[in-house]
């Protein structure tokens, strides 16, 4: 833990935690309370395109968890950033993922048995295309880039899931999103937001509190 700045509701806290032999870098935001609190993890969208922790999505989102009570976590995958190593494809990025949910769980004031996992375009690549880890109580998939990877995991998940893409998402076509999300198991809820595309610009304040609203109902008080 390196440093601390005050945001509206909430504290944030840059952090580092291992994975294997890399140290990885993230931003724990921490909700106004006494606790303990529901954390979600927050992964990013493709970092070879400029994705990162930083990203407009990932910031909206762990916004408004912090405001509904839940930690967040965002954090920069391998090569990221100042996270160590080098961009591993999308199938190393899913160890970063596991040791995230590791270092979010075991934070002082966080219960470990209400864990999620928010994971926005090439962070459901890195999140979902496996077996999602048992101690996920449950999942957000943000404009998951269907024509890229399958995600697998969503498919024998049957925990709580929501699903959201944009309208005018030109990786994932609305008629091929709602088809993936009909063959999901229950519980599920998915929905596509007329007129954002894959980047959510001027869409990140809605977005982010549908998210959050879905994990205050999943995994909340």
């Amino acid at each position: 833990m390196v440093g601390r700045t005050t945001g509206q509701g909430m504290n944030q806290v840059y952090v580092t935690f291992p994975c294997g032999e890399l140290t990885l870098e993230g931003i724990y935001h921490i909700p106004q309370g006494p606790g303990p609190f529901p954390a979600v993890v927050v992964c990013h969208p493709h970092p070879l395109y400029g994705g990162s922790m930083d990203n407009n999505v990932v910031y909206a989102v762990c916004q408004a968890l912090c405001e509904m009570g839940i930690a967040a976590l965002r954090f920069n995958t391998r090569g990221t950033g100042k996270s160590e190593g080098n961009f591993g494809g999308g199938i190393a990025e899913a160890e970063d993922v596991k040791a995230a949910i590791s270092f979010a769980a075991s934070r002082e004031g966080v219960d470990p048995k209400r864990i999620g996992i928010a994971a926005y375009s090439f962070g459901a690549i890195v999140s979902f295309s496996a077996t999602i880890p048992e101690e996920v109580q449950a999942v957000a998939a943000i404009s998951p880039p269907l024509a890229m990877a399958p995600l697998e995991g969503l498919k024998s998940y049957c925990g709580p899931k929501l699903l959201v893409s944009g309208g005018g998402d030109n990786f994932t076509p609305e008629q091929a999103f709602a088809g993936f999300c009909q063959g999901l198991p229950a519980p599920k809820e998915y929905e596509v937001t007329p007129g954002a595309d894959h980047f959510w610009w001027g869409y990140e304040e809605q977005l982010g509190q549908r998210v959050a609203s879905f994990f205050a109902s999943a995994i909340g008080d």
